[in-house]
């Protein structure tokens, strides 16, 4: 409704993720340049966790978008699969017609046709997204998957994408096998109030805006406290305090339309129960190669 009133080709703050307005700061350019080395060169499991709304759902899509031509993606939605689903799931997904095997046949289908693509110098990747849902079982039954390999290679690679609450099952004593799998670590921050202004504009150009300011100073602190950075809230907010603007015939965002938002959206604070050193321990390994890729492109720059 309010796209031709802002000079906007399309909505800056839809909820679908939209390759095209990705956002790079606030380290997510850097953790997918890090996904990417780890996908080209690892040979554990990825894991990524993050809030609600934080932004991994959009991570997972780029990763798919920028992986090597040789990568063949697969999906697994649905974590409610029980130990065995899941390998069925996984071999569906790879074309494999599971339908009268029993599972020891599928696993054997399945190796035999990963090693079918390696040998032609294909790698396949996994993804699996709202990997906190899954059962500790059927986490474990992912975990086996990685046993499949040559002598010089892991014949599946796999990221796991999650909830805070994924750390609290691989905590867990009976999880040990899977955590030490685990090879790489990111951890999906919210955003700092001060790269709000940032973020906004980011999307807006991407939308088609001029440049030109559409919120103030004061709508941006207010939408930034009601979000808590968390990237789901502030395009919800944002939409919403577009569409107020709208119907105020206003030329900007202003507070009293962020409070419009703010009300109308009614979001409660998040409750953050996971101890801080678990995030700590957790994201080391991948803050460590962040650094280094980020690091390693600084001086890729430094010497155009």
């Amino acid at each position: 409704m309010y796209l031709a009133h802002f000079g906007l080709r399309e909505s800056p703050f839809g909820l679908t993720p939209n390759p095209a307005f990705f956002y790079t700061g606030n380290t997510r350019g850097d953790i997918l340049q890090a996904l990417l080395y780890a996908v080209s060169h690892g040979e554990g499991i990825i894991k990524v966790t993050g809030e609600v709304g934080a932004g991994k759902t959009m991570l997972c899509r780029m990763l798919e978008q920028q992986l090597p031509a040789n990568v063949d993606v697969i999906y697994l939605v649905n974590p409610n699969l029980d130990a065995e689903q899941v390998q069925y799931a996984i071999a569906a997904e790879l074309g494999l017609a599971g339908h009268g095997l029993r599972i020891d046949e599928i696993q054997r289908a399945m190796q035999a046709y990963l090693i079918a693509r390696h040998s032609r110098g294909r790698q396949v990747l996994l993804l699996v997204e709202e990997a906190q849902a899954m059962p500790l079982a059927t986490l474990e039954a992912i975990r086996l998957l990685t046993n499949l390999e040559t002598a010089q290679r892991k014949l599946l690679q796999i990221v796991l994408f999650g909830q805070p609450e994924l750390d609290q099952h691989l905590a867990l004593n009976s999880m040990r096998q899977l955590r030490e799998r685990i090879t790489h670590s990111f951890e999906v921050p919210a955003l700092p109030a001060g790269l709000l202004d940032e973020f906004l504009r980011c999307r807006l150009q991407a939308a088609g805006h001029d440049g030109t300011p559409l919120f103030d100073a004061k709508a941006i602190a207010l939408i930034g406290r009601a979000s808590e950075g968390i990237i789901r809230r502030i395009n919800i907010l944002a939409d919403k305090a577009l569409l107020a603007a709208y119907a105020d015939d206003a030329a900007t965002v202003q507070a009293r339309h962020a409070r419009q938002a703010i009300a109308e959206a009614g979001f409660r604070r998040t409750p953050r129960a996971r101890p801080r050193w678990q995030a700590v321990v957790w994201g080391g390994a991948g803050l460590l190669l962040i650094w280094a890729i980020s690091s390693a492109l600084l001086a890729a720059r430094g010497n155009l």
